[in-house]
């Protein structure tokens, strides 16, 4: 975290410049339902339909676009089976792997930190 900078008056503090690579990385993660499909991934490979009913009110369109923004950024791995009609699934990848202790310290923060909200009842509604 930051150390904020005292100022000429005792009751301003000037922030330091966020660092980078945090930024990014809530760039990213907080684009809505990233982190809630990487979550959802967390228990294992699933298919479009079944993630869709997971995540919750998430459009096809937008979850079509998030899964391929995240298989561009190497934390999700989509796998077509030779069947008719042919299977998709996804899987987090090793990168995304490694996302998960962090996932779950922020999930851990938010439960004692944050208001509950309706995603402690079921899928995601927002």
């Amino acid at each position: 975290m930051p150390d904020l900078a005292q100022t000429d008056r005792p009751d301003r503090v000037t922030p330091h410049a966020c660092d980078a690579g945090v930024r990014r990385a809530f760039e990213f993660l907080g684009k809505r339902w990233n982190g809630v499909i990487l979550s959802t991934l967390s228990h294992g490979p699933a298919g479009f339909a079944e993630l869709r009913r997971s995540v919750g009110s998430i459009t096809d369109s937008v979850l079509s676009d998030r899964l391929a923004e995240l298989a561009r950024a190497g934390l999700v791995e989509r796998t077509v089976t030779d069947t008719r009609p042919p299977g998709v699934s996804y899987q987090l990848s090793g990168s995304g792997q490694k996302l998960l202790p962090i996932l779950d310290e922020l999930g851990g923060w938010a439960a004692e930190h944050l208001p509950a909200d309706e995603c402690a009842h079921g899928a995601v509604t927002g």
